[in-house]
């Protein structure tokens, strides 16, 4: 939206959500929370699949295990 006087969308849906009674905000927060976690599930399987197809090709990418460790704590 170009219009300096459009509501985004965003801010559509957080006035819609703030009209909810609080046990369906509460409701749409969870389910806001699993579907993030279920996308994070499925990025987190194909980069190992990624990982494993290189490794397998003999293309292995090394790094020092403090990055990989910080790089999956970043992605909670």
């Amino acid at each position: 939206m170009s219009s300096t006087s459009s509501i985004s969308a965003l801010d559509r849906v957080l006035l819609e959500a703030a009209a909810l009674p609080a046990d369906e905000q509460a409701m749409l927060e969870d389910l806001l929370r699993q579907r993030r976690i279920e996308t994070w599930r499925r990025e987190t399987a194909l980069a190992a699949k990624q990982a494993a197809k290189a490794f397998r090709a003999g293309k292995p990418t090394s790094q020092p295990v403090e990055k990989a460790i910080a790089r999956l704590r970043a992605t909670r």
